[in-house]
């Protein structure tokens, strides 16, 4: 199937106007200009990116990922892929041992199914102090023991462990988590400047939603955020939705990690794609109003109902560049830097790459898209 468009970014480059040769699921090739065959279908004045990546999701469209049901799973990622999201990683909040085992344990089958793309266990292993929308009385250390348990459970399909840098016994958590092929994450922290290096040290590479459920930036004591921004080997995290981040704050850490260093995430919780009211996130009460989630009866902030098409269009509003280079840097963020921070498989549209990718019209709203090779939704066109 031999595509072409006005406009079309790999992820390296752009092309206008641009094709693409689908084949067997993978990308043949793409190329500039003129394709090298009549072109199976035109797809005319739109924007084409590749899929975007969620490494940090915890639902939508009704269901958590936390229920661990095949029903709920399919339904949440079914409802994210509507909206341009091709590679996906349930994020599991907090919880009890039993609970935690069961949750990945279900969440496993589904990342070997392909119906999912990896887990991500944000906590138990957290602050009491930062805990946002966790429960505090379920956080504890990190014991070996149990962290091989899970990992045992898992059985290779988790990709990354958010973990606080000032728990007893942390450092060496960190060690065995990446020993195991494992991302560390650092986030949900209250940590110091040289615990956080020290987290650093010993292998983490991820910042959990900078800023988000961090100890802030203190002119005594530069806290976990400096110290993740400033280390090229990390990458940090940013819920682009309006709530949680600032748009001079993305612009000044886009500009600041650099265009390899940034990746755009939901932290959307079941409450995407619906109305506002009650809904649950591990076990706490969420009320949504006016599209924002907080914990019940609280003023924390409780994950988001955004999708990575919101995100994406948010980087490329505010991102403070021209619009052909806000594209590119958004599409870096929203899904080459994923990918290569998680170590999954390229997302670029590139040769024998999988053939994800994200049809936009002049808005940038979804109007197509299309997953290893097959459309799994296309927007109705007027006549």
């Amino acid at each position: 199937m031999l595509l072409t468009a006005d406009t079309l970014l790999t992820g390296r480059e752009l092309l206008r106007p641009g094709w693409i040769d689908v084949s067997d699921a993978r990308v043949g090739a793409v190329g500039a200009g003129t394709p090298p065959r009549p072109a199976d279908r035109d797809l005319g004045a739109v924007t084409v990116v590749p899929g975007f990546v969620d490494t940090h999701v915890h639902g939508g469209g009704g269901t958590n990922f936390s229920a661990a049901l095949r029903t709920d799973t399919a339904t949440a990622v079914d409802f994210h892929r509507r909206h341009g999201t091709t590679t996906l990683v349930a994020s599991l909040v907090t919880a009890g041992p039993d609970d935690l085992l069961r949750q990945v344990t279900g969440l496993a089958a589904d990342v070997r199914d392909g119906l999912l793309d990896g887990i991500h266990l944000e906590g138990p292993w957290l602050s009491t102090v930062r805990c946002g929308a966790h429960q505090p009385a379920l956080m504890r250390d990190p014991d070996p023991e149990e962290i091989d348990r899970v990992l045992k459970a898992a059985a290779g399909t988790i990709r990354m462990i958010t973990i606080a840098p000032e728990r007893e016994g942390a450092r060496a958590a960190i060690e065995r988590i990446v020993d195991a092929g494992v991302v560390a994450a650092v986030g949900h922290t209250d940590a110091t400047y040289d615990q956080t290096r020290a987290a650093i040290e010993a292998g983490a590479t991820v910042a959990t939603h900078l800023f988000n459920a961090m100890r802030p930036i203190n002119t005594r004591e530069a806290g976990p955020v400096i110290a993740l921004l400033e280390d090229p080997r990390v990458t940090v995290e940013l819920i682009t939705d309006g709530v949680h981040v600032d748009p001079a704050l993305y612009r000044h850490v886009s500009h600041s990690a650099g265009p390899d260093r940034v990746s755009l995430i939901t932290d959307a919780i079941s409450a995407a794609g619906m109305s506002d009211g009650a809904y649950q996130l591990g076990p706490l009460e969420v009320d949504v109003v006016d599209g924002v989630a907080r914990v019940s009866g609280t003023p924390t902030i409780a994950g988001s109902t955004a999708t990575m098409d919101h995100q994406f269009r948010f980087a490329v509003q505010h991102s403070g560049l021209g619009r052909d280079e806000a594209l590119m840097a958004a599409v870096r963020q929203a899904s080459i830097n994923p990918t290569r921070a998680l170590g999954l498989p390229d997302s670029g549209l590139v040769a024998r790459a999988s053939a994800d990718l994200v049809v936009l019209d002049a808005d940038l709203m979804v109007v197509g898209v299309l997953r290893r090779g097959s459309w799994v939704f296309e927007a109705e066109r007027g006549n």
